[in-house]
């Protein structure tokens, strides 16, 4: 059993993350496939992933929050503009600036902005009081 909380929370949501990002780069590659713009599928993706993520991540690693669930999910997808806008410059930097193939530039990016992604929520969002 583990027994430092935040290794353990880490983990559960490397899970979670493993979860969202399964589903991400999924619409992404659907979304990329009926001919959308890689930008544009890069966010209705990110936006699907995020919610997946909230869900995922409010049932397996910060299930004590008492938030109100519409605050808890306006305050993630504020968070997750910043980590969508990461992912958009990444996206740009890998795809436009030095011509990598989209879905490789997508799953470099995903990785990337993970830990921004768990360090704001356990530090910001669900941080202890």
């Amino acid at each position: 059993m583990i027994k430092n909380k935040n290794l353990k929370e880490f983990l559960l949501y490397l899970v979670v993350g493993g979860v969202a990002t399964v589903t991400e780069w999924l619409m992404f590659f659907v979304l990329e496939k009926t001919a959308l713009h890689y930008m544009l599928a890069t966010v209705i993706a990110y936006v699907i992933a995020t919610f997946v993520n909230w869900l995922a991540g409010r049932v397996l690693v910060f299930k004590e929050s008492k938030k109100a669930v519409i605050k808890e999910i306006l305050e993630i997808y504020l968070a997750s503009i910043v980590g969508l806008l990461l992912n958009l410059g990444l996206m740009w930097l890998m795809v436009d600036a030095f011509d990598f193939n989209e879905m490789l530039s997508k799953i470099i990016a995903t990785g990337l902005v993970f830990l921004y992604n768990f360090l704001i929520r356990k530090l910001v969002i669900y941080k202890k009081k």
